[in-house]
């Protein structure tokens, strides 16, 4: 099914397929830039799907050869830069800019869905907070990551700073902060900012086969361990674990729970699906 109000001649689309609602940025011609419709557009797209009975697993992904080339520098550009020409920032344009970070990236992260972003290719500027924002990466051999903001003089913004930090480390982010290298798909590898890497025609094979499989398990138990790992960085071990217990607990009351005993006990695989508590109707 495709989402209302979305298609290919859209700046951004939503379908759903087998539990997987895959959002596709969608300007091809100039990398997959953020416009407003785009921005605006992701962020109805992840509240639709994240309330969605029908959708597991949530999957971004760029159209074309580029996963998302962040701001739009030629529209910096023609209005005069971020700026647009003013001699003092302006609070309600940062207002606005929170409120779109809170609800693209900020959504991402805290999704009760497990979120894959599919990077045919490159992740730069803004686009890096969207990639690094989902719980799991899957690049093409051709994808790469560039903070670029450096190279324009801005601070950066998306989150980009911070998720950077959580996955390589103070010094390593940085660098590619400060210094703005183009890291190709191996070195994103090495660094963690991929968790797979497979050759361009198989890009589309390996987030189908990691969604479906995250879509047909037991998404109660799923939230509840994102839960967990999202207070982890909050949290000292004995908080952490006290946290832990009220969603151990509850995810033992459901029907794939049960279920999936049983299997194990009888050497056969779990179907998953049955997340309401067991004997509930």
């Amino acid at each position: 099914m495709s989402f209302a109000g979305t298609g290919p001649q859209d700046d951004v689309f939503g379908v759903v397929a087998n539990g997987v609602g895959t959002i596709t940025l969608n300007r091809p011609e100039r990398r997959n830039a953020m416009s407003e419709a785009m921005i605006g557009g992701l962020a109805d797209l992840l509240r639709a799907m994240e309330a969605a009975d029908e959708v597991g697993v949530l999957v971004l992904t760029g159209a074309g050869k580029a996963f998302c080339a962040g701001g739009d520098v030629q529209k910096f550009d023609e209005r005069g830069g971020e700026g647009q020409g003013a001699q003092e920032v302006d609070p309600e344009a940062v207002r606005t800019q929170q409120r779109s970070q809170l609800e693209t990236v900020g959504r991402i992260y805290r999704c009760t869905k497990p979120v894959i972003a599919s990077l045919p290719g490159a992740a730069a500027g803004a686009g890096i907070g969207l990639a690094l924002a989902a719980d799991v990466r899957i690049g093409s051999r051709r994808a790469l990551m560039a903070t670029a903001f450096a190279a324009v003089g801005l601070a950066g913004d998306f989150g980009v700073a911070w998720l950077l930090e959580q996955a390589v480390g103070p010094a390593k982010a940085r660098e590619l902060m400060f210094l703005n290298p183009r890291v190709d798909a191996e070195t994103c590898l090495e660094l963690g900012l991929l968790n797979w890497v497979v050759d361009e025609d198989a890009l589309t094979e390996k987030t189908t086969e990691i969604a479906e499989q995250l879509a047909n398990g037991p998404r109660l138990a799923l939230a509840a361990m994102k839960q967990n790992l999202l207070n982890a960085p909050h949290l000292d071990l004995e908080a952490s674990m006290d946290a832990e217990v009220p969603l151990h607990k509850a995810s033992g009351l459901t029907e794939d729970h049960v279920g999936a005993v049983k299997a194990f006990v009888e050497k056969r695989q779990p179907v998953f699906g049955r997340s309401r508590q067991a004997g509930g109707s």
